[in-house]
């Protein structure tokens, strides 16, 4: 007998397990095709989150190393032990993973483990450990991405690793090549040289950050070349082959890099392998996304598609909201979803986070605005805390005083963008900003100064 289900979703990561969610607590009978032994998809399970627990630990292993002695805190010599590094990373992701499972079991959403496959409209069959088929009112594409490739580098995660081998090294290589200078390979590239790696970032265009606004770029590659990692902009790889124990990385122009690994991080394409896509008539763009409407509907009634497998930015938090967005609207809800207040952050250190245009966007478009800035050197919390690298950026409309973009580089920046893509929901100014009180003595007050900046009365600086 077919099981017949309201929605079935296929993939479990960010975008694919909110939907399910919220379709349930809307009172549709929902199922979740997964073909991982674990939920959460690449975000959970290989991507945002073992990549932040090992953030996390390496920068407390910098910081014992180097940034206590000036709090008066003596601790001597300083090891690491990278297998307990790891070990923490693991639980950490199986303690979420199995959080998704509980929600599941709360909601009552059936988890089909396999991989599933549309055969039609309405349709999915699922292979592997729950070989079945079902029916669906609704059949929803939530396959997230993978890794990029590049021509000439074939990854085997040992030597020649992508972002899922980088977070499970069993050693500190000596020399690591990162290729690609956007957030995956800075925030990978950053734990390794913590950890005592040599680290040499190779970014075809002339900028770090490509999709975030330059003066944050520019700022955070001053910062981490301090930190020693070393930069080659402009420079385009040609090709990168095993030589001995190490791998040499081939530039065009002749140049060659040897190293003891290299992380290959140029961006992500949608993963929609096996779906049966083209066989019911599924339309993909250029980059091979999905095309869907504003309702998320795919050239085919009755499918959708979201996150990381349609157009737009490739975020946990985005594919997470259109999820949502999807599920009330097959609950015949009308919610919509701000592209551009959605934010963006790279958890470097110091961080890196934006919401809304960027200055080279406005400039490009000949809009007319007002910037402000302010640097966390003149917050008295980020003295306290020793961060005072980085600032609050706020671009204004010079006639109308909204909110166009903010950006913001320095410690905890990807907490507060939460404050800036609040702005850009609800549309305020500048003055709006400006006027909200703001705790004393916190990093926020940096966002409140900006704003006043960008109307020419700025108070601490």
């Amino acid at each position: 007998m077919t099981e017949r289900y309201d929605v079935v979703v296929i993939g479990a990561g960010p975008g694919g397990y909110v939907a399910a969610i919220r379709a349930a607590q809307l009172g549709l009978k929902a199922a979740c095709v997964e073909s991982r032994s674990s939920l959460g998809g690449t975000c959970l399970n290989i991507g945002c989150i073992p990549s932040k627990a090992l953030l996390q630990s390496s920068e407390r292993f910098a910081e014992a190393r180097r940034g206590l002695d000036e709090h008066g805190i003596k601790l001597g010599e300083v090891s690491l032990d990278l297998a307990a590094m790891m070990a923490r990373k693991n639980k950490v992701v199986d303690g979420l993973t199995k959080g998704v499972e509980y929600l599941f079991r709360k909601h009552k959403i059936d988890w089909l483990k396999g991989k599933g496959r549309i055969t039609a409209p309405g349709r999915v069959v699922v292979s592997g450990e729950a070989a079945r088929d079902v029916e669906a009112g609704a059949i929803v594409i939530a396959t997230g991405s993978e890794a990029a490739p590049l021509p000439g580098i074939e990854i085997d995660e040992k030597r020649i690793l992508s972002s899922t081998g980088a977070l499970s090294l069993d050693r500190v290589p000596g020399r690591l090549v990162v290729i690609g200078g956007g957030y995956i390979g800075l925030e990978l590239g950053s734990v390794w040289q913590r950890l005592g790696a040599k680290v040499t970032v190779v970014e075809a265009l002339d900028h770090i950050l490509p999709n975030m606004d330059q003066e944050l770029g520019r700022t955070l590659q001053r910062l981490l070349a301090r930190s020693r990692i070393e930069f080659k902009l402009g420079a385009k790889v040609a090709g990168a082959r095993a030589e001995g124990e190490g791998v040499a990385v081939a530039l065009d122009g002749g140049e060659e890099l040897v190293a003891d690994a290299v992380l290959l991080a140029i961006g992500r394409r949608p993963y929609t392998e096996g779906l049966g896509l083209d066989e019911v008539g599924i339309a993909r763009d250029a980059q091979g996304r999905i095309t869907v409407d504003r309702g998320f509907a795919t050239t085919v009634a009755g499918i959708y598609a979201i996150g990381d497998a349609i157009a737009g930015p490739m975020l946990a938090h985005k594919a997470m909201e259109e999820g949502s967005a999807l599920a009330e609207r097959l609950a015949r809800q009308q919610p919509s979803i701000d592209y551009d207040a959605i934010p963006a952050v790279v958890y470097t250190a110091p961080e890196v986070a934006s919401v809304g245009t960027t200055e080279e966007e406005l400039k490009a478009a000949g809009v007319e605005y007002r910037t402000g800035k302010f640097p966390f050197t003149a917050t008295a919390r980020a003295r306290c805390n020793g961060d005072t690298e980085g600032f609050v950026k706020i671009l204004a409309d010079a006639a109308s005083d909204r909110v166009l973009g903010i950006h913001i580089i320095g410690a905890e920046a990807g907490t507060m963008i939460a404050e800036a893509a609040l702005a850009k929901e609800f549309g305020a100014s500048a003055e709006d900003i400006a006027r909200t009180c703001h705790a004393h003595p916190t990093l926020p007050e940096a966002m409140k100064e900006a704003a006043l900046a960008t109307l020419g009365r700025v108070i601490h600086m």
